[in-house]
């Protein structure tokens, strides 16, 4: 199998001033994570924590049903939720990319299998240390709420809109979403990366591989977007995407 060549560098070594807080202060995801909203003295207890973890192209971070003892912030590639069902079929939940903290559950295990879709590295946190630390700092404990909360919203919002979507329609709003995602790590576009094979896309969005590369091609008779690599699309008309929900 081959792996898409993406390469996100959002993990850079920290300046020469960074002076006694490290890398955790400048890292150049801070303003996407968890940590985004902490003071100097709540980041320098989240670093005395934390390692770097790093994964090459197809690597397995864990298995649905492993033990869950790590949580993670992803600072550079992406990651692949995959949740295998009982019958054997597979369904993609979700990507993570830089900034995107992965992990978080009230459950014992994971509840997914987690895979790396390119070069990929991860700041690593205890998930027994982190619980220690939000005890001691209410302020970081709050932050993980927020997340998990914002997540199951965004989950849930998107499982709705799916359900009613045209394939079309799917694909363009998966395409806008990834857009702003990448946006937000500091890619405005129009070029938007896209980690994941195409069955990747299928699995995700309940559809086939085919209509995944049907529904592209009409994107781009239309004039909404240009396919200029297998792993890149252009977003020429936003709002024509965008007006795709509303038609």
């Amino acid at each position: 199998m081959s792996w898409p060549p993406f390469d996100s560098p959002c993990l850079a070594p920290p300046p020469d001033d960074a002076g006694p807080l490290g890398p955790c202060l400048h890292c150049q995801v801070r303003h996407l994570a968890v940590c985004s909203a902490l003071s100097p003295e709540e980041i320098q207890a989240l670093e005395t924590v934390a390692s770097v973890q790093a994964l090459e192209p197809g690597a397995v971070l864990a298995r649905q049903g492993d033990t869950r003892r790590h949580v993670y912030t992803v600072t550079r590639g992406a990651l692949r939720l995959v949740r295998v069902s009982a019958d054997g079929r597979r369904q993609v939940a979700g990507f993570a990319l830089p900034g995107d903290f992965v992990g978080l559950s009230g459950a014992p295990t994971h509840q997914h299998d987690i895979e790396a879709l390119a070069a990929t590295e991860l700041c690593r946190f205890g998930a027994d240390a982190m619980q220690r630390l939000g005890t001691r700092y209410p302020h970081l404990q709050a932050k993980l709420l927020e997340r998990a909360c914002v997540e199951l919203d965004t989950a849930r919002e998107q499982m709705m809109s799916l359900a009613r979507m045209t394939p079309i329609e799917r694909m363009g709003d998966f395409l806008l979403r990834l857009a702003a995602r990448q946006a937000r790590a500091g890619n405005p576009g129009p070029a938007v990366a896209l980690p994941m094979p195409r069955a990747d896309i299928a699995d995700h969005l309940g559809l086939t591989v085919e209509t995944v590369s049907r529904s592209l091609t009409a994107l781009r008779t239309r004039g909404l977007i240009a396919l200029p690599g297998t792993y890149v699309v252009e977003i020429l008309d936003p709002a024509g995407l965008k007006a795709l929900e509303a038609a």
